[in-house]
């Protein structure tokens, strides 16, 4: 039985679709004015997580994630860049699914662009303006107002008599309330800018989350995610603005993945250290960050350094190590018992940091049998695999994790094998000395050997 906490609630709720054995899933995607960042990675590869598992446990997922294509950022840096705003945000999105393609990150069943929902955005204005929800203010900007929802901030727990003006947010004279959030922006500028009934202008940023939930999900969603960056005030205001247009209005559940946490500070772009998935991944195995990324459970906050980076890489070359030699086939039904605890862990709230646990047991039973029991090491080996494949892990060969296959010339790679086999016969000779000498000159050469049971393989130097 699966349970999900649910941030509406406060607590974890046994999950059941709307539909039967159906799940309509959103998640908000990334603004795109500059490359991805381990924030979004950590969004997105957990979410991946729960994508893949709801499907592997038989539901059928309508996955949708938006791109937000247009707003100030991306505005300011195409003119920055002398670049056409759509040719700056497709060179963005292009990263971004290299960045997620490395991390193993499936794409989503539809990935809407904002700019292609322009009619659809001003159509829900244009009831929330009649319904009483929103005013045109004195710029011709069109603005939500929160004192026509009586709920306004049940999703966040903020308090409203603590937002006052003056307190946490600027006082602005456009508004009938401090709070009030723009769902139209006038604006002069034709490349940035379309036609509607309040003058050319673009969407604010929170309206489009709900525009686009109602053209694919009719205003019913199972689960909406994100970052619990945005739980306020995007997801507050996008819930409040959903239900005003429609009272049927339906979100079950909201998710939120927690922060990163560097040197003991929020990871921020305006604080100057974020890092980027393209620099962290020119050192770090894809998949070695991602074993990272959900060895914290993903409501919690996550610690980016490298000493975690480093036991990540030490976790994950311990389960390839105990698969390597091994051929994985189901035989019996030993291990049955390892499933029953993956499902337990996972159906609590995807609780990774548990799942990983078994997967060791499972690892210790394969390195337990080997060389003493064929089929009982196969069968172990099979259920491992199983298991973590479905979450997006132990999806490469053993030996091409552990060496790292390089690209390095034809001379290079005979002198390292040379120097690999030489230092073996003089192990087996017991000349340490010599040995230990050979593995310096390997190194000297940016080689890192790994000494297995019955094999040396090498790999060329990378920090994880």
């Amino acid at each position: 039985m699966l349970k999900i906490f649910n941030t509406l609630t406060k607590k974890k709720e046994i999950f059941k679709p709307i539909k039967k054995d159906k799940i309509n899933l959103y998640v908000c995607g990334v603004t795109v004015y500059d490359f991805c960042h381990i924030g979004h990675g950590r969004t997105f590869v957990a979410f991946d997580m729960i994508v893949r598992y709801l499907r592997f446990s038989g539901f059928q997922v309508k996955y949708i994630r938006n791109i937000t294509d247009v707003d100030d950022k991306i505005i300011l840096k195409s003119i920055k860049e002398k670049t056409k705003i759509n040719d700056f945000t497709n060179s963005m999105i292009k990263e971004m699914h290299k960045d997620f393609n490395l991390l193993g990150i499936s794409p989503p069943d539809e990935e809407p662009c904002v700019t292609d929902y322009i009619n659809k955005i001003i159509e829900m204005i244009i009831k929330l303006i009649q319904k009483g929800h929103a005013y045109i203010n004195k710029n011709g900007d069109v603005i939500f107002s929160i004192n026509s929802d009586p709920n306004y901030g049940v999703l966040s727990r903020q308090s409203l008599k603590l937002l006052k003006s003056g307190s946490r947010i600027p006082e602005n004279k456009m508004k009938e309330n401090p709070l009030d959030f723009t769902l139209w922006k006038v604006s002069k500028k034709k490349d940035f800018s379309w036609n509607s009934p309040w003058g050319r202008g673009r969407p604010g940023w929170h309206i489009e989350c709900s525009a686009i939930t109602n053209v694919f999900f009719n205003n019913s969603v199972d689960i909406h995610g994100g970052g619990s960056d945005l739980l306020f005030p995007h997801h507050e205001n996008e819930r409040s603005q959903s239900v005003c247009f429609n009272n049927k209005s339906k979100i079950n559940f909201w998710m939120h993945t927690g922060m990163v946490i560097i040197n003991n500070k929020k990871m921020s772009k305006s604080l100057g250290n974020a890092h980027f998935l393209r620099n962290v991944l020119k050192e770090c195995n894809p998949e070695v960050l991602r074993y990272f990324f959900l060895s914290t459970h993903y409501r919690h906050p996550i610690h980016y350094c490298e000493k975690n980076l480093n036991q990540a890489y030490i976790s994950l070359k311990y389960l390839y190590t105990a698969l390597y030699n091994t051929h994985p086939f189901l035989n019996n039904e030993e291990g049955v018992n390892f499933e029953l605890e993956f499902y337990d862990a996972m159906n609590d709230d995807f609780n990774t940091p548990k799942v990983f646990s078994i997967f060791f047991k499972i690892a210790r039973k394969i390195n337990f049998f080997k060389n003493k029991d064929v089929l009982k090491t196969n069968n172990f080996a099979f259920r491992l695999k199983y298991l973590a494949n479905n979450l997006g892990f132990l999806l490469q060969n053993p030996e091409d994790f552990l060496q790292k296959k390089t690209t390095l010339n034809s001379y290079t790679l005979k002198k390292i094998q040379f120097l690999i086999e030489k230092r073996n016969i003089a192990r087996q000779s017991k000349l340490w000395k010599e040995a230990d000498k050979i593995r310096e000159k390997l190194i000297s050469l940016n080689i890192i050997l790994e000494d297995l049971p019955n094999k040396t393989i090498w790999r060329k130097n990378k920090k994880f």
